[in-house]
């Protein structure tokens, strides 16, 4: 993949994956986090959930942990004069704490979800627990066109049960779980398509323009297999 092409179009948007503020306070909400609460956003990306989290915590702290620069400087420049709000340039794995919510939108897959959660375990207080939405099959049977939406991405996307597994495994428990609904697709889509649009309408060199077809193309393809994947919001506390 060009990155460089690629991060063109993933530039100065609002957040690099599904969800909403709703899932922010849904998750808040069910663990009972204090509004004094510690609170860290594992792959954070531009801060896309910062302010829902802030919300959880109005009197409490949030750490992000984000490796694209530019992702840094954006979250940063959201919080820039909120001194509770800390971005760090630094892989999520490598965490201290300790927190009573680690928040993580699409970015376990990364790490794998066995692996994240042993990474993590020792980085929460007492009573803390891990929210992270993770692609998922919602079909034993799924078409070809289910499989090929996720080829790009590392690891193997599996249902809801198959996950669950994996949470056990590592013997974490899990308190509840949901769906991404269409409207958390959308609040990503909507400005990725909106941002190649105006890439097009400037003109760009072959390779932003491979990455924009790239792009409109993943809104295209979701859109046709949204009844049979896309991801699932996990709330775990280990066992």
């Amino acid at each position: 993949m060009d990155w460089d092409a690629f991060f063109a179009v993933h530039r100065d948007l609002p957040r690099e994956g599904p969800g909403l503020a709703e899932d922010v306070a849904w998750a808040g909400q069910l663990i009972g986090i204090s509004p004094q609460g510690f609170v860290c956003d594992a792959g954070c990306g531009p801060g896309g959930d910062l302010a829902a989290l802030r919300q959880l915590v109005p009197h409490g702290r949030i750490d992000g942990f984000e490796t694209v620069s530019h992702f840094v400087e954006a979250a940063r420049e959201k919080f820039s004069g909120d001194p509770s709000v800390r971005i760090f340039e630094a892989s999520m794995e490598q965490l201290s704490g300790p927190y009573d919510l680690i928040w993580s939108a699409g970015a376990v897959y990364f790490l794998g979800v066995s692996r994240a959660l042993e990474a993590w375990r020792g980085a929460l207080a007492d009573k803390g627990a891990v929210a992270f939405s993770h692609p998922c099959l919602f079909t034993d049977a799924p078409s070809e066109a289910a499989l090929a939406f996720w080829e790009a991405e590392p690891g193997s996307i599996e249902t809801e049960t198959a996950t669950r597994a994996q949470i056990a495994a590592v013997g974490w428990q899990v308190l509840a779980t949901r769906p991404l609904s269409d409207a958390a697709w959308t609040a990503y889509h909507d400005p990725l398509l909106a941002r190649c649009d105006t890439l097009a309408a400037a003109g760009t060199s072959d390779s932003v323009a491979t990455a924009v077809a790239a792009a409109r193309k993943e809104a295209s393809d979701w859109r046709a297999v949204a009844g049979e994947t896309g991801y699932v919001l996990y709330v775990v506390r280990p066992g």
